[in-house]
This record gives C-alpha cells, structure tokens and sequence, in this order.
C-alpha cells in the first residue's frame, strides 16, 4: 500500500487545493485531511459522513462547588492561571488554562476537585465523488492533535486494507511539529508544495530536514509561479543541491479561488486551464519515479 503525504511547511502555500486535484486523478484510494487542528479539504469534498465519533484526550480539572469550602488553595498552587472566582464568588476552572495536571485534584482537602477526559475531539469516515474520506476536527483549545492524526490515519489504513484500496493521500499540516511529525511517520513519500517567497522558502526547507531525518522520499511542487522569480530561481537552486526532484510548476491563477467558491477542484472548475495542465503533468512526472500508480490512477486528458 502507497501512502503519499502532501506537506508545505507554511500555511496558504495551496496545499489542501492540490491534494483535492490529485485525488481526482486516483481511482481506488483513501484520502486523510490530516489538518485536524484547521481541516479544510472537507470544504472541497464535501463529504457525507457514514460513520462519526469521540476521541478522548487531554484532562480537565472540575470543582464541585456545593463541595467546595473555598479556602483557595487551589488558586494558590495552580501555576496555569486556571481556577478562578466567579460571579458568585465560587471558584471554577477555565478550561481553557487547564493542563490537567491534577495538583489541584490531589491537594483539595474537601475532595472537590475531580479531572475528566476531554472529548472535544471528532473523527469522521465519509464518502465523498473521489472515494472514501477520514478526517477530523478539535474544538478550540483542545490538545493532543498529533494523538489525533496518528488515530485518523490508522482509521485510513484500516479502511484502505478494507477496500482493497492501493493508495492513501494524506493531506498533512503546515509546519514542522508534532501534527507533522504523526503525518510523517511511516507514510512511503511527501508530495512539498512550495510557493516562491521568503517565508515559503525558509519553511520548505524546514520540511526537508524533518522528511531526511525520517529517511522519506521528498518530492516537490512549485506553487503560485511566477509571483517572485527571484526567490522562485533560489528555491530551485536548493531542491537541486538536496536531490529533491521538482516535478512541476503551478502558475499563479485566478482559477483556483474561482473553483474553491464552487467547492470544486481544478480540473473539476477549469480542466483546460494552465493550472490544471500543470498538475498533469506534475502527475506524470511523479510516475517516473513511483511507477505503481498507474495502474491506480485515471489520467484527465485535455480537449
């Protein structure tokens, strides 16, 4: 089973855009948004949920306040600023602040305090006109999203080896922490799209130290070309000292929000267009090196 991670290192560089493309391109797959902490691929795909429930991480701490003598000290060890006074001069805990540490819980000489898990997590197996869908979603100021993203993911395999389906896409999230480090771990290649700035640049190059140190086939795509040819010629440059294999560019196109507002993909929105001929052929470049998916894949042919 293939599985191909798609990475960016920074936020907006158009990765879940082309993840949506590529998974058109797939006929027996199962795509992943592993963004869980801003997913947004379900925007494009439009799922329709078959199957939903918890997951339990992280604890909060809770004071029963009809126990409670007030003495306060719990406010007084609490170093995360999290148990407070309320209207009605009760103390309470900010779920927002609270790292479950459970001092509070073990220092209450009432035994008012107890923790409980926290379910502010969601995950989702969905169909979707590409094929089945795992995915996922946090309540803000929830933790643990790295726990999340290795969970979805296992729901993915379970459901590609139930499908018999031969490839995963995964769309990973921006930067290089731990949601990043659980999309990395045993995925067979990252797709990096890259767009020609400064802070794109810097970014990408973060990603390729995190994949090297994973020992992972990197691939990149140039995103938005042409809007910096400076930076645009460096980044090139650097991909060539790494042995990181560009299979394309992407111009820069006013088709991409157009079919975003339609909830569409590219070749969906515009198949004719130069956005969606650039990631033909970008896909016809990655079988070069990754044979295997032709045999998984329907290429689009241009009128």
């Amino acid at each position: 089973m293939l599985e191909i991670t798609v990475l960016s290192g920074k936020g907006g560089s158009g990765k879940t855009t082309i993840s949506a493309a590529l998974a058109s391109l797939f006929t027996s797959a199962v795509i992943c948004d592993n963004d869980v902490d801003a997913a947004d691929l379900f925007l494009l795909l439009n799922p329709v949920i078959k199957e939903q429930g918890s997951f339990l991480s992280g604890q909060t701490a809770s004071i029963k306040t009809e126990i409670c003598s007030s003495c306060g000290l719990c406010q007084s060890l609490c170093r995360f600023n999290a148990i407070e006074l309320n209207n009605n001069d009760e103390y309470v805990v900010n779920p927002f602040n609270c790292e479950g540490c459970r001092l509070c819980e073990r220092a209450c000489l009432q035994q008012a305090i107890t923790t409980v898990q926290n379910d502010g997590h969601r995950w989702y197996e969905s169909s979707t006109r590409f094929g089945s869908f795992v995915h996922a979603q946090m309540e803000p100021g929830e933790e643990n999203s790295g726990k999340l993203v290795t969970f979805i993911r296992k729901k993915a395999k379970d459901l590609a080896v139930n499908q018999a389906a031969n490839v995963i896409l995964n769309d990973g999230p921006p930067g290089i922490g731990c949601p990043v480090i659980a999309s990395l771990s045993g995925t067979n290649m990252v797709l990096l799209v890259i767009e020609p700035t400064l802070s794109g640049h810097h970014d990408a190059l973060r990603v390729v130290d995190l994949i090297n140190s994973f020992n992972i086939p990197g691939y990149a795509i140039l995103n938005k070309s042409g809007i910096n040819k400076e930076v645009e010629k460096t980044i090139i440059a650097d991909l060539k000292k790494l042995n990181i294999p560009l299979l394309g560019k992407i111009p820069y196109a006013k088709e991409f929000w157009e079919a975003m507002k339609e909830q569409q993909n590219i070749f969906e929105y515009a198949p004719s267009s130069q956005p969606a001929q650039a990631i033909q052929t970008i896909w016809h470049n990655l079988i070069q090196y990754q044979p295997e998916i032709t045999t998984e894949s329907k290429i689009i042919t241009h009128q």
